[in-house]
């Protein structure tokens, strides 16, 4: 387990990051890690940092006064004061090993996140699904009111285009679950999206997940607003471990969700085309609700409609007006690849990063209620652990595809589980898709889906960036080629 360990190691306070000299960030490309190092550098940090080849994120640091450094190299760390990494980095990383040989301080990206928190009021925001949607909402209302929040969050906000900022006096963060390293951030106001078993390279059982989550809600003494959201039957889980405790401390705890009873309630939601529409209510003091009025958003599905009234709840529960929020929801735009949507030549290609089996039912029912012919899903799927713990929600995860392309597995440096392959999960999905077929090669995947798909159509994308340049070349050529003749 994790464990805050920065601070009595190195000495640092809120706001001092500075005194350590270069901070070097192992892996500065990554999603998370780039949004640390931009914030460190928005604080007049010195940055450092390595990753295996260039990127838009590479660049974009550079510009803003990094040095980053392609390739992983212990010379990298020649008047390095601390190393950063993420729990994606290998022990055997050279400059880690260095790191170590020097005696340079280290600290896990969490740990620089927390710090980066600590003084400022601050919204993390955690669970299975939607954390990064929904920290964007959470930012896109703050901001609407006039809060001017920073955040980082794990994907690039599509109103901005980035995926981090700095904010004078508010933060918004996406906090991690996956490794346990959620504690180490302690923020102001804490939201739980939903919970499920999830990230089983890392936690072994539900209990030890359950009471991970527990711990960034008690442990946490700063925390003055707790945000729950209670469609979800994990997040239902946790707020009855930690009512008891939070309320003894005065901590002001908050549901949300779609069901009878929730202190800030959506009903009567209408979908449209890559749209959607909800009545907000809040319960009052006497236990009566007042209607507040309808909420649009420009997101599709249930599950979207759920990450806009967490956010909703957490607006309201600073005091933004919710004719504020009223204006501001509709123009929200949400993340980068979740279901991100192209037209091309009659087929409409949809990028979304979801691999776990909930989420991927949830785009697959909001693709599906405004489909127009088909509807094909391309998976690659992650980890051994993955298939083999969670195969029986992959075998419903699915039904709602008319066909299902499954390709090579990611393994993640796993080790492999006997009997536990594609093959498995192929069989797994066939129970509920008849039309199931296995492509190796991800090269290989725009000519079998030319040749089996016609439009209209709708071809869902769930994977990793590997997989989306994939979507993306398909898409470009069918864009490209010449239209068919008009019959004479």
């Amino acid at each position: 387990m994790i464990t805050r360990t920065l601070e009595p190691r190195v000495g640092i306070r809120p706001g001092r990051l500075g005194e350590l000299g270069v901070i070097h960030l192992i892996g500065i490309g990554g999603i998370g890690v780039s949004a640390v190092a931009r914030l460190l550098l928005s604080r007049g940090v010195s940055v450092r940092g390595s990753d295996v080849r260039a990127s838009q994120l590479t660049e974009m640091l550079q510009s803003l006064g990094a040095d980053v450094r392609i390739g992983h190299d212990a010379a990298h760390l020649d008047g390095v004061g601390l190393v950063v990494r993420s729990t994606a980095i290998p022990d055997s990383n050279p400059e880690l090993v260095a790191a170590r040989e020097r005696e340079i301080p280290i600290a896990h990206r969490s740990e620089i996140l927390g710090l980066l928190l600590e003084d400022r009021e601050s919204v993390g925001v955690i669970g299975t699904h939607g954390k990064g949607t929904t920290s964007g909402a959470v930012t896109w209302l703050l901001d609407a009111a006039g809060l001017e929040p920073g955040y980082l969050i794990g994907g690039l906000l599509e109103n901005w285009r980035d995926n981090a900022r700095d904010g004078a006096r508010w933060m918004v963060a996406e906090v991690d679950e996956s490794d346990g390293s959620l504690v180490n951030s302690r923020p102001t106001i804490a939201l739980l999206n939903n919970l499920e078993l999830d990230h089983l390279n890392y936690y072994k059982d539900w209990a030890q997940l359950e009471a991970t989550v527990e711990r960034f809600f008690t442990d946490n003494e700063r925390l003055r607003i707790a945000l729950f959201n209670v469609d979800d039957e994990g997040a239902r889980a946790v707020l009855s471990k930690v009512r008891d405790r939070l309320t003894e401390r005065g901590v002001q705890l908050v549901t949300f969700g779609f069901s009878a009873g929730a202190d800030v309630r959506g009903t009567v939601l209408r979908h449209e085309r890559m749209r959607g529409r909800f009545e907000v209510l809040r319960k009052r003091h006497d236990g009566s609700e007042e209607d507040l009025g309808p909420v649009g958003i420009a997101l599709p599905g249930a599950y979207n409609a759920s990450n806009v009234l967490g956010a909703i709840a957490v607006a309201l529960a600073v005091g933004v007006p919710f004719s504020t929020i009223a204006d501001a929801a509709p123009r929200y735009l949400g993340l980068e690849n979740r279901f991100t949507l192209v037209e091309a030549a009659g087929i409409e290609i949809v990028k979304d990063y979801i691999s776990h089996p909930t989420g991927i039912r949830r785009v697959l029912e909001a693709a599906a209620a405004q489909a127009e012919g088909e509807v094909v899903a391309v998976f690659k799927p992650y980890r051994f652990t993955m298939i083999h713990y969670l195969q029986d929600d992959y075998a419903v995860a699915f039904e709602k595809a008319d066909r299902v392309v499954v390709t090579e597995l990611y393994t993640a440096g796993e080790v492999p589980i006997p009997g536990v392959d594609t093959d498995l999960l192929c069989r797994r999905i066939r129970e509920r898709c008849d039309d199931v077929t296995y492509v190796h090669d991800l090269a290989a995947i725009p000519a079998h889906l030319e040749a089996t798909t016609r439009a209209p159509a709708t071809v869902l994308f769930f994977g990793g960036d590997d997989l989306f340049r994939t979507a993306d070349r398909w898409a470009a050529s069918r864009k490209a080629a010449p239209a068919p003749a008009a019959a004479p």
